[in-house]
């Protein structure tokens, strides 16, 4: 029999169990079940106000009531502060990429510590993946164009040695070179064998790179399907996700 009958699925690094999330008195997630693999790339789609970004931040504890269950290789985060989340190797890089503006590219890149076990990586790697940044370390954060400051974002991130990455919207507003770049570098990411889960309103750049697909709709999971199975859920997808 050949050796790849034998193949297994990679066991999920993450699970969310009936997860509920509330801004104050807003109830946002409904019990939104989702996991993603070892060493796959994981795309939540949905329309504006689904769920998706509080997906995110609730995985990283920056919601502040959250119920249900979270774990990452098997360990219950749901009661854990973001210091401690940071700490296992999870990082967030969120859709507002929240550069700052008075320091320098150098300055960003090198502000956040090196926390996880997993080990930071080099500048030297970085700017391999992202050279305009090695060009412009002197540069103000609040001089760089959109597609820079989305690059400086991912580095930062990259720099702590998370190996689980969570990129919420990186090509929102971007031009179309500049999201080409971006998606050749998520998918070298990805067979460096980081762990990626994607929220991304441009459906067709997600299509590329993605290997399974969640579908919020009103704060819940409404469809999860492979990256085979695309062309069959297109029209639930124009319906889902106005496309």
């Amino acid at each position: 029999m050949p050796e790849a009958a034998f193949a297994q699925t990679p066991a999920a690094v993450l699970k969310l169990k009936g997860l509920q999330a509330w801004y104050n008195e807003s109830h946002i997630l409904h019990g939104v079940d989702l996991d993603v693999r070892e060493g796959e790339l994981v795309t939540l789609l949905g329309r504006n106000g689904a769920g998706k970004t509080t997906t995110l931040k609730s995985i990283m504890g920056i919601v502040g009531k959250r119920s249900g269950s979270i774990t990452f290789h098997d360990r219950e985060l749901i009661h854990l502060s973001i210091d401690r989340i940071a700490r296992l190797g999870v990082a967030l890089c969120p859709e507002e990429r929240a550069i700052f503006a008075s320091l320098s590219v150098k300055e960003n890149l090198f502000l956040p510590p090196e926390i996880a076990k997993t080990g930071a990586m080099t500048a030297d790697r970085i700017f391999t993946l992202f050279p305009n940044l090695r060009e412009r370390l002197s540069s103000g954060g609040g001089k760089l164009s959109g597609g820079e400051q989305q690059m400086l974002a991912i580095a930062r991130i990259l720099r702590t040695g998370a190996r689980f990455l969570m990129l919420d919207e990186p090509t929102e507003g971007l031009a179309p070179v500049i999201i080409q770049q971006i998606g050749r570098t998520i998918a070298e990411l990805k067979r460096e064998g980081f762990t990626i889960l994607l929220v991304e309103q441009n459906f067709r750049f997600a299509a590329t790179i993605a290997d399974r697909f969640f579908v919020m709709g009103h704060g819940r999971i409404i469809d999860a399907f492979a990256n085979s199975e695309l062309p069959g859920k297109m029209d639930m997808l124009h319906e889902a996700l106005g496309v």
